[in-house]
């Protein structure tokens, strides 16, 4: 998968593909045009790739030129045809052979055919390298075609997204924003923030930890933060309703996001109803939870080991350690079995290396 610019791109069809299919266009061609030397027109800038393969693998005399036409800002058509190029005097009473990359509406298609009848040539045809039969208006005749795809938003061999992507061999599609949100649960020292800043960067996800999440609305005075530091300060516990607020806002400011890694939260039945109602209410749902499960004797090590370079004192006793792990115990056995019952836990074994519980942990959510 690729990133180019905000979005994820996913491949699609192989170079070995296009190879192919290139060179039975050329061969229907040439078949057609063996009498004649035809003028092959390039639709800039997106049939540049296709041109060039075509014309390569064209067995007979040829001529090349070239229009530039527009119709695409983004990931969507703007509805209007600009022509930046336009088609030069040479063609006229020639046999030609106009090249797309991608022909979806029909617009551009029409807009070609309305130039070339005004220029009077002597006969042209449409050849395009990707065709979306269900999205075309049917209007004109497409007499040669690459491949037929549905309708979705691809780049490469020549075509782009916001100018980015033309270069690549191959052809990527955009990449569903299907919303994926995960609950990590995990003792001291199992690893959770490790694995949750790989898995994020991987899924696009936005890791909301309550602690990191606490402290930045008390460092900077928010009208949450006051409130939660005012039931800190008195020694009570922060009500749900504030906690869940403040998550709210952090989902609200990451709208990009193509799902959250909730860390820390819920931690009571309340709290896993409370989150399912915010998800509800945004149009998403908890998708998974997942548990990183390890040996007490080896997280115990990992912990006093980590102590020693941290200086956190709470990692340096074992009887501390041990009280941390019941509590653990104690809170997640309801959750557990909540999550059960709705077909939504997940145990992952999380002993081993890093890459080694990521894999474990992709192939969860990967089948989700």
């Amino acid at each position: 998968m690729i990133k180019l610019h905000d979005k994820y791109f996913e491949p699609y069809i192989s170079a070995t593909e296009i190879d192919k299919a290139v060179e039975r266009m050329a061969a229907a061609i040439a078949k057609d045009f063996k009498d004649e030397t035809p003028i092959f027109v390039c639709v800039l800038n997106g049939a540049f790739m296709f041109a060039s393969d075509l014309i390569k693998k064209y067995p007979h005399p040829c001529e090349v030129s070239f229009v530039k036409l527009s119709s695409y800002h983004g990931l969507s058509s703007t509805g209007i045809v600009e022509t930046l190029l336009d088609v030069p005097d040479s063609v006229k009473g020639r046999s030609v052979i106009i090249l797309e990359d991608v022909i979806d509406t029909g617009r551009t298609v029409k807009e070609l055919i309305t130039m070339f009848s005004n220029i009077k040539v002597k006969r042209f045809k449409i050849a395009s390298m990707f065709y979306k039969p269900d999205v075309y208006s049917g209007e004109y005749n497409i007499d040669y075609v690459g491949i037929e795809i549905p309708d979705k938003f691809i780049l490469g061999y020549g075509l782009d997204y916001l100018e980015l992507g033309r270069n690549l061999p191959e052809i990527y599609k955009l990449k569903e924003n299907r919303m994926i949100n995960l609950v990590l649960f995990g003792k001291p020292g199992a690893g959770k923030g490790t694995q949750a800043n790989f898995l994020k960067e991987k899924y696009n996800l936005k890791h909301i930890s309550t602690g990191d999440v606490f402290r930045y609305n008390i460092k900077n005075e928010t009208e949450l933060g006051k409130l939660a530091k005012s039931y800190i300060d008195k020694g009570d516990l922060v009500p749900d309703k504030v906690t869940i607020q403040m998550l709210k806002d952090e989902v609200e400011k990451n709208a990009e996001a193509n799902g959250f890694i909730f860390d820390g939260f819920p931690r009571t039945i309340a709290q896993a109803d409370a989150l399912d109602d915010l998800l509800s209410s945004k149009g998403m749902k908890v998708n998974a939870t997942i548990a990183l499960d390890a040996n007490d004797e080896v997280l115990i090590a990992r912990l006093l080991e980590r102590g020693k370079v941290s200086g956190r004192t709470d990692d340096q006793d074992e009887e501390k350690i041990r009280n941390r792990f019941d509590e653990y115990n104690e809170k997640t056995a309801p959750l557990k079995t909540y999550y059960i019952k709705g077909g939504k836990f997940h145990s992952v074994d999380g002993i081993g290396s890093i890459e080694e519980i990521t894999q474990r942990l992709s192939k969860v959510i990967d089948n989700l």
